[in-house]
């Protein structure tokens, strides 16, 4: 009994030395891929790459996307949820910009467009800011 206790002691120590040690699942990734077409500014239109704790990524302001990221994030809700369909929303264009955000934000799956064709897409849009780019009307 005392020789199996020892052998299965070195063999947690060999496995810690190589690094193969059995460790808990990683933590989700946040890691978002954001697409942004007619925005006003051609610097801001593209493909962008948002990864989040740590922050960085091909996006032009990471630390500032994820700290607005993490203050739209609360339990159980999506923070990235469309408008509803049967909201009242003002008739007020706020111009052609597009942006589709894509990946995984606090381990779920996000699928997102955003538009600025109404009030309320336009004010969605702006709750985004710095995530998407500030869009001129």
């Amino acid at each position: 009994m005392l020789r199996s206790a020892g052998l299965a002691v070195s063999l947690a120590l060999a496995a810690v030395a190589t690094g193969a040690a059995a460790t808990a699942a990683p933590a989700p990734e946040d890691r978002l891929t954001l697409t942004v077409a007619d925005s006003g500014d051609p610097a801001t239109d593209g493909t962008f790459e948002l990864d989040c704790h740590p922050a960085g990524g091909s996006h032009p302001a990471p630390r500032a996307a994820c700290d607005k990221l993490d203050e739209l994030t609360e339990w159980g809700a999506d923070p990235f949820a469309p408008v509803a369909p049967d909201t009242m929303c003002t008739m007020q264009y706020g111009g052609p910009a597009t942006a589709h955000v894509t990946g995984t934000w606090a381990g779920r799956p996000v699928n997102a467009e955003f538009k600025r064709t109404d009030g309320c897409e336009t004010a969605r849009w702006s709750r985004f800011e710095p995530v998407l780019p500030h869009a001129g009307s």
